[in-house]
């Protein structure tokens, strides 16, 4: 298989996904190679050239702006940035995140505004391409110089230093390289600020919580449908009348979709003895809605981000420029990440309601959940365990992109806290992912309260799936290992639809726009225009 070509191009989610999903190795463009050389050119000449300061390639950093550098202790400066940097604590970065942050980088660097050598992008390509990960620490980012620590972090196997995880343990980086026979990299001008200027960290957080969030924000629409129907709710709140005369986007598609996999359900055409049923299940198509909104904002903001050049200065040599401006500062990202942290909690928020919903005793399902209340508590629990994770995601929901604290004595003085955003945001998407399943594990225990009456065919074939992964529960068992098992159900399903609902006459000739199973046949990944929620 070919290595993918980092180029001037734009990155997009759906490359991301297969450069992750299949391994893909990584190799610069001639056109990337040709800017990264004639930037660094065009800056050494300036360097000899120039008898005025250049900000971070001949003077100090921050505040310490004013101090000339002498051209004999550059390097020196460089190298000294980066291990003064490397201030970071806390938990770990997870792997998935540190390769995207490797990715992102050299993708950054790739667009020749950096000044960067060719050489020190090429060993970020054989840390990605070799699996060799930088141990770097969730905390000491302000999201506002860049993501100075955790960048510092990245750097600093770079130099030989700090500690790299490889084949499953965390390794001294000498190590590494006398196993590779590799020399450390002597960093140039300016290349410590390229390194650690940019908000790679916060977009790595962000591209890896969107492509969950896709997913997460389809499997909510699946489980509830399932719900409404297992609940022996009512279809009319999702009919398109409804929806048109609102005209939110995200409403409008909730509504289309939830009709469309309920199609065929015999549930959902009973006759019914209720008028109305709680917002938990009437008002999916406002809440799922406006949670895919928000969705499709934040996809559009990460996808700017990873395709922009965010260290300082920017080198422009077509136009003899080099501009010390802001383009690290994280406010685009802290504010989209406290939004998808929003809307995200909101999804598990109406979901857990659901499950409370069906736990009640309510509409001809037993209490719990279970034949035989009482001796058995059923699943009473796992709605506890979802209340609790919802009043976490509830707190994680405190905005950070709303504070700022003062730093380098004053020249940086409003930051974006744009990396808290990430890491929380990170968390509130695990954390509705596991709302979700439980919120799956009993609308599924209530289906076989309803049996002969089955659901529709899609949602049949779900839960035969489903199944397979955890059964229906005749007494009580320890549950968090089927809670763990829905969880890793919710991550590798594919959803297809059933082959009796395929027209198999015309299957090679359908056309998705007019095929109203088009959204169901597709990968996941392939049924989001352009990796956003904008269209189904």
């Amino acid at each position: 298989m070919k290595p993918h070509k980092i180029s001037v191009e734009n990155l997009t989610y759906r490359t991301i996904f297969r450069i992750l999903r299949q391994g893909l190795k990584l190799e610069l463009s001639k056109d990337s190679v040709e800017r990264i050389l004639k930037c660094r050119n065009y800056l050494d000449k300036k360097i000899a050239e120039s008898k005025v300061p250049l900000y971070g390639i001949n003077t100090g950093f921050g505040s310490l702006c004013d101090h000339t550098i002498s051209n004999a202790d550059l390097e020196t400066l460089q190298r000294n940035l980066v291990v003064s940097h490397a201030c970071g604590l806390g938990e770990r970065v997870p792997e998935r995140v540190i390769k995207l942050m490797l990715l992102l980088k050299i993708q950054s660097l790739s667009y020749g505004h950096s000044g960067i050598q060719l050489a020190t992008v090429q060993r970020l390509i054989d840390f990605f391409n070799n699996d060799i990960l930088p141990v770097i620490y969730q905390q000491g980012s302000l999201g506002a110089s860049g993501d100075l620590a955790p960048l510092a972090h990245l750097s600093l196997p770079l130099l030989g230093l700090g500690e790299v995880l490889f084949e499953g343990a965390v390794h001294p980086t000498e190590e590494i390289y006398q196993k590779f026979g590799w020399e450390s990299v002597k960093l140039k001008s300016k290349e410590g600020l390229a390194l650690l200027n940019g908000t790679q960290y916060m977009s790595a957080f962000g591209v890896s919580s969107m492509l969950k969030t896709f997913r997460i924000s389809e499997l909510a629409d699946i489980i509830g449908a399932l719900s409404l129907d297992v609940f022996d709710g009512r279809i009319e709140p999702f009919c398109e009348n409804i929806q048109s005369i609102r005209h939110h986007k995200g409403q409008m598609q909730t509504a289309e979709t939830i009709s469309l996999l309920l199609e065929g359900s015999q549930l959902i055409e009973q006759d019914k003895q209720h008028l109305q049923d709680p917002y938990s299940f009437r008002c999916i198509p406002q809440v799922h809605g406006a949670s895919k909104d928000a969705i499709n904002y934040v996809s559009q903001v990460v996808q700017n981000e990873i395709n922009s050049v965010t260290d300082n200065p920017t080198i422009f040599p077509d136009d003899d420029q080099i501009i010390s401006g802001g383009n690290f500062h994280g406010q685009p990202l802290a504010i989209a990440y406290d939004f998808l942290a929003i809307a995200l909690s909101e999804l598990g928020n109406i979901s857990e309601r659901r499950t409370y919903q069906l736990l009640g005793g309510k509409r001809g399902l037993p209490h719990f959940l279970v034949a035989n209340p009482g001796l058995n508590s059923g699943l009473m629990i796992p709605q506890y365990t979802a209340a609790s994770i919802v009043n976490q995601n509830k707190l994680l929901c405190t905005p950070a992109s709303v504070d700022s604290i003062e730093s380098s004595q004053g020249q940086e003085d409003h930051v974006s806290m744009g990396a808290n955003a990430a890491s929380k945001m990170y968390k509130v998407v695990e954390n509705t992912e596991r709302i979700l399943a439980i919120e799956l594990l009993n609308a599924a225990q209530a289906l076989e309260f309803r049996r002969p009456l089955k659901t529709s065919p899609f949602l049949e074939k779900f839960i035969e799936r489903y199944r397979t992964y955890v059964p229906f529960i005749e007494n009580d068992k320890i549950l968090y290992t089927e809670i763990n098992k829905t969880v890793e159900f919710l991550r590798t399903v594919e959803f297809q639809i059933p082959d009796e609902l395929v027209d198999r006459d015309n299957a090679d000739e359908a056309d998705d726009e007019n095929d109203k199973y088009a959204f169901i046949k597709k990968s996941w990944f392939d049924r989001i225009s352009n990796f956003t929620i904008g269209k189904p």
